[in-house]
């Protein structure tokens, strides 16, 4: 199979042999993508001036339903898309559902939030301000959409969510959008998004897919366009340091690497329910989409006279996962999507393993039963302790993107937040506690390197949404090293692709702009 890229209102093949994409397991080719030869300028201008336009004349309410339209294709679809996560990402059947239906809940949710905004086509701000003696005389800020494109960069983990959780806000805010998903794993994205052209009804020129590299797609950019990127560090900083993203100030929001961490509260027994929620909660981030997920636990907090315990613990924890090929129901966790990322995380825990002392996993030869080493790309759960986490760098700046996760022992409340603080800005934080000063105090103090902080306790342990979930109602992001952005969190969402204008004048004209726009209070 040949992927083709939907740019410019039609499907178009890219040139040359293209970029295999493979079967974790087997190792053989599934489809092949190329992004060479196409003219990425006529594309991202025909998304500007057809799709802009149409989706910028479509009442909030009228957007809401393109989301719910193309929800509603994907939810129709869902068994196919299953299959094709397993084959090209290695998906379990859990993996795949928590990628899929992670995209399908986002749309619906902000079709939820667009319909409540009615027939309004721009936004504004729930308070005036007054600017000087003169009472008549105020400020409101409006919100309207930016008169260019989206460009959404994704990761290789989530080809569903990914592509979907910047879809919603986008075309909710009245912008389209430009899809580049990872090449490694786009024929998921590639499926959905042929679906959704073929029978949502979007308006010309709202949606753009490009499968394959993308090459000088930067260089295309004009003033008004704005890009969302998910992926490393390094990437980033190459893509936003173009010289053309530079000189038109593209507004670039970027979520990158993340040294993520679950504190254990010293008030915690071992024997209590909260510290089985707590075991349970570790070992599904370490191996949910094989550890393969921007907000997975890469650092695990724990008082110093419970190291001991708490590894003990968490080794029979991941005892339990049974790891192999997903297609047997049985399996648990499957393999990472490529050797690249194989061979990328073997990198990262030698270096990690030279601060630390392995505990669980670690072993270069690891292929589960049946499984042939070479062709496959598994890696075992892992676990590593660091004895002296104050002295080390590696466990605080390295991140492996795959099943690792490295136990970190503190004496004090003090050393736990300092600890949390050396990781150079996280998406997301927990803490387990039930000691309501210890857990706010935590969350306080770190507060400023993390986007989220998760704290629970035994009254939400049941009904809390968990470490790794990104709730659309909150926002998602982090600062430093996690990329510095912000995206999601309901309405906030859409400043990323909104001008927000200060408009001044008498408050009786002002009143007009507010009539015709849906309120936001933030």
């Amino acid at each position: 199979m040949r992927l083709q890229s939907y740019l410019a209102g039609r499907w178009q093949d890219g040139s040359g042999p293209g970029s295999a994409l493979v079967d974790p397991v087997t190792g053989a080719t599934v489809a092949v993508a190329s992004g060479d030869g196409l003219d990425l300028a006529e594309a991202l201008a025909y998304a500007r001036d057809t799709g802009g336009p149409a989706l910028r004349a479509m009442s909030f309410a009228e957007r809401a339903k393109l989301l719910a339209d193309i929800a509603a294709v994907l939810v129709e679809n869902r068994d196919r898309y299953a299959e094709i996560a397993l084959q090209n990402s290695g998906n379990t059947a859990g993996d795949a559902a928590f990628d899929i239906d992670g995209g399908i809940g986002t749309l619906k949710y902000y079709a939820g939030l667009g319909r409540k905004l009615g027939d309004a086509r721009t936004l504004v701000e729930a308070s005036s301000d007054q600017l000087t003696k003169d009472e008549a005389f105020r400020a409101i800020h409006l919100w309207t959409p930016v008169q260019g494109v989206a460009v959404h960069i994704n990761a290789f983990n989530f080809p569903s969510w990914g592509l979907w959780e910047k879809a919603a806000v986008s075309l909710l805010a009245g912008v389209p959008f430009l899809a580049k998903p990872a090449t490694a794993t786009a024929w998921l994205s590639y499926e959905m998004v042929k679906d959704v052209v073929a029978k949502a009804g979007a308006p010309a020129g709202a949606i753009s897919l490009l499968c394959g590299g993308g090459r000088d797609l930067m260089d295309r950019l004009r003033p008004g366009d704005v890009v969302a990127f998910t992926g490393s560090a390094d990437t980033a900083l190459l893509l936003r340091s173009n010289p053309n993203v530079l000189a038109a100030n593209i507004r670039f929001n970027v979520e990158a690497d993340s040294l993520n961490l679950c504190c254990l509260g010293p008030d915690v027994a071992l024997d209590s329910a909260l510290f089985g929620l707590f075991l349970r909660e570790v070992g599904r981030e370490l191996t949910v989409k094989a550890g393969q997920k921007c907000t997975a636990i890469r650092r695990v907090l724990v008082p110093r006279e419970r190291l001991a315990a708490v590894a003990e613990a968490l080794s029979a924890e991941l005892a339990k996962i049974r790891v192999g090929d997903p297609r047997d129901p049985e399996v648990r966790m499957g393999p990472l999507v490529s050797k690249s990322q194989q061979a990328a995380a073997w990198e990262g825990l030698d270096k990690l393993a030279a601060e630390g002392r392995i505990i669980v996993g670690g072993n270069r030869d690891y292929a589960p039963p049946g499984v042939t080493a070479d062709q496959a790309c598994f890696f075992p759960p892992t676990l590593l302790v660091c004895e002296a986490p104050g002295q080390a760098r590696a466990v605080h700046e390295v991140e492996v993107f795959g099943p690792v996760a490295t136990l970190i022992p503190y004496a004090s409340a003090a050393e736990a937040a300092a600890l949390g603080l050396k990781g150079g800005g996280s998406l997301v934080a927990s803490v387990f506690s039930g000691d309501a000063g210890f857990a706010a105090g935590f969350a306080a103090a770190i507060g400023p390197a993390h986007g989220r902080v998760l704290i629970v306790n035994e009254a939400v342990g049941k009904s809390q949404s968990g470490h790794g979930v990104v709730m659309p109602q909150c926002v998602h992001g982090g600062p430093g090293r996690a990329g510095g952005g912000e995206e999601l969190g309901g309405l906030r969402g859409l400043r990323l692709y909104s001008q927000r204008t200060a408009v001044q004048g008498d408050q009786a004209i002002l009143a007009a702009l507010i009539e015709g726009s849906a309120t936001v209070a933030l």
